[in-house]
């Protein structure tokens, strides 16, 4: 344990030396590849040193498992189409999910291949960020494109495919459904928001970066499973008469100036551009196949087998659930699916003791809201101010940015929004980011069984800016938020106060704050009841958790979970107005955005 703590400290130093090393090490490794010159505008200590041999980690990892899934294709008995509408009997379901896990794992959907879906959303973290000096310092993950970033946090997979398609409630006066934090892939086509998801990062600009969607169809063409997706989508899928110069298009990361405005420059002909879209939609659906799967969102928690009878909570279990449902009132956003009217009677702790209505609760409502997160001056969105190398540039705001999560997007100003009767309604949904599932919050990889410090712990980041490093900073949250609540920025606590503990920095979006939290008058004790609970909501306690082995990197030691990450906090300089390309597109945010 003292030399894992010893080893711990080192690598934390070595983090804290920052960019400069980065930027070494780098020009080295592109020189090598002859790859584009790699971008970095960020200032000492944004970009952790250990991002390169993280982000090769990774994709070791990575790569075992598409091995793995490539040995189980071989493997996988020929698929008999049958029936009237033809159906893929007995092994379709399989081979459909272990299609959508073969793209999940593959690198090659990226300009580089070097990145993968899963770079950003391996299995031992519950599908999210799997890096954990990332997620200690520049929050959002490294695109193929290195080194743009995205805004966000790397939001997990598991449970996304119950989300239904984006609607507004108009009873409610609600959003709900859609995936990604700020919901802006609706499902209004596929009718399906998670498939819709798939399609999104293989062509952000800041994540895989293709440049064209048929870029997509192009590498599919090229993959060793391209077998199997003819045999599930039909034979000549992917028979595209792509032009010669289609790989060096598809090279070039997306928003490159040579492309101008142009978002389909491979230029096909109207029936393959036909085909390309039609393998893009099979792209997203195979993907929702394998993350709706028993694999990906597993139902296999120990509450899952309390709910079964084959599990009796601890103590401190049963206490964080009862204020889970109760005093905390974490139960009327993250839905436990228990009986309001239990049966025969209540007991007398106040516990539902009726049948469950949901055997499979999902802990969420579909919904969104403003928990009025500070801004996280450490994410690297704030820094990519000026052109890389294709002459992109991602934030020319910098710090004029503010995430206003769903409103933006009802804007179209984070996507287009493809139903004009839900602009209105922008106003009222700024700062709005999806109520995620709770389940798997808690995931670590087994070497590295808790993200609560002392330890050995897996650092992750939680919420939508990855303000919050530890569960029992993110329960604190929603308990004293109003009660510990400063007008200054992070990194500017008072004197004599301790940021995270007994001061909040104030709401980067202080409209249409939540105030169901933030003085909810839990003592220390029913704090750590609650993350008791929410450990209980990590799948693999029925069944081994699939591919949850792969994790080949080191844990971390030491410290208190209560000031954990404190160490990487910086402060926020000066900010300037929202920018008007956030704030000043109708219908405006009211009152002004600071």
């Amino acid at each position: 344990m003292r030399t894992n703590g010893i080893i711990t400290v080192l690598g934390i130093l070595a983090i804290v030396l920052g960019a400069t090393i980065v930027s070494d090490a780098v020009a080295a490794e592109t020189e090598r590849e002859g790859a584009p010159p790699v971008y970095n505008p960020y200032p000492p200590g944004i970009l952790p040193s250990d991002l390169n041999s993280e982000v090769a980690r990774v994709l070791r990892e990575v790569q075992v498992i598409e091995n793995r899934a490539l040995a189980q294709m071989r493997a996988l008995p020929p698929v008999t189409r049958t029936g009237q509408p033809p159906t893929l009997q007995n092994n379709g379901t399989a081979a459909i999910e272990l299609l959508g896990e073969l793209m999940n794992f593959d690198k090659n959907i990226s300009p580089n291949r070097n990145e993968a879906c899963a770079s950003c959303h391996m299995p031992y973290v519950g599908f999210s960020g799997p890096i954990p000096s990332v997620n200690l310092t520049m929050i959002a993950y490294p695109g193929s494109a290195h080194f743009r970033a995205g805004k966000r946090t790397a939001q997990r997979y598991t449970y996304a495919p119950f989300f239904p398609v984006l609607q507004f409630d108009q009873v409610q006066g609600a959003f709900f459904g859609g995936n990604f934090w700020d919901s802006r892939a609706t499902g209004y086509l596929l009718r399906n928001a998670d498939a819709e998801q798939a399609q999104h990062p293989p062509v952000d600009t800041q994540e895989m970066g293709l440049s064209d969607t048929a870029c997509i169809a192009f590498r599919l063409a090229q993959a060793e499973y391209r077998p199997l997706f003819e045999e599930i989508w039909g034979s000549g899928s992917l028979d595209i008469k792509f032009p010669r110069n289609t790989e060096e298009i598809c090279e070039t990361p997306g928003g490159a100036a040579v492309f101008g405005v142009n978002t389909t420059p491979i230029p096909l002909s109207p029936d393959d551009r036909n085909l390309a879209n039609t393998a893009f939609d099979h792209w997203g659906q195979s993907l929702d196949a394998y993350e709706q799967s028993v694999q990906v969102s597993a139902f296999s928690s120990k509450f899952d087998a309390f709910l079964a009878g084959s599990y009796t909570l601890t103590a401190n279990e049963a206490a964080g659930y009862a204020l889970f449902r109760g005093k905390a009132n974490c139960n009327s956003c993250h839905l436990d699916g228990r009986s309001t009217a239990p049966a025969p009677a209540p007991a007398a702790s106040g516990e539902d003791t009726g049948v469950a209505a949901n055997k499979q609760p999902l802990f969420t409502c579909f919904g969104s809201a403003n928990l009025g997160l500070p801004l996280n001056p450490r994410d690297a969105i704030y820094y990519q101010t000026t052109p890389d190398s294709f002459g992109f540039t991602p934030n020319a705001a910098g710090f004029g940015f503010r995430d206003l999560g769903l409103g933006s997007f009802l804007r179209s100003v984070a996507a287009p929004n493809p139903n004009s009767t839900w602009t209105q309604f922008a106003p009222a949904s700024d700062g709005q980011m999806q109520t995620s599932s709770a389940r798997n919050v808690a995931m670590t990889p087994a070497q590295c069984p808790t993200t609560e410090a002392p330890g050995p712990y897996f650092q992750k980041e939680f919420f939508h800016n990855g303000y919050i490093k530890s569960l029992k900073q993110l329960v604190h949250f929603y308990n004293t938020r109003d009660v510990y609540k400063f007008n200054v920025t992070s990194g500017h606590c008072p004197a004599g106060t301790t940021e995270k503990v007994d001061c909040w920095p104030s709401p980067e979006v202080p409209n249409n704050l939540d105030m169901t939290i933030g003085n909810l008058g839990l003592t220390d004790q029913e704090e750590d009841q609650i993350v008791a609970f929410l450990q209980t909501l990590t799948d693999g306690f029925t069944r081994p958790y699939a591919n949850s082995d792969s994790f080949t990197g080191v844990c971390m030691t030491g410290g208190s979970a209560k000031t954990q990450g404190n160490g990487f906090l910086i402060p926020t300089p000066p900010l300037p107005a929202c920018t008007g390309s956030v704030c000043g597109v109708a219908p405006v945010p009211s009152p002004p955005i600071p």
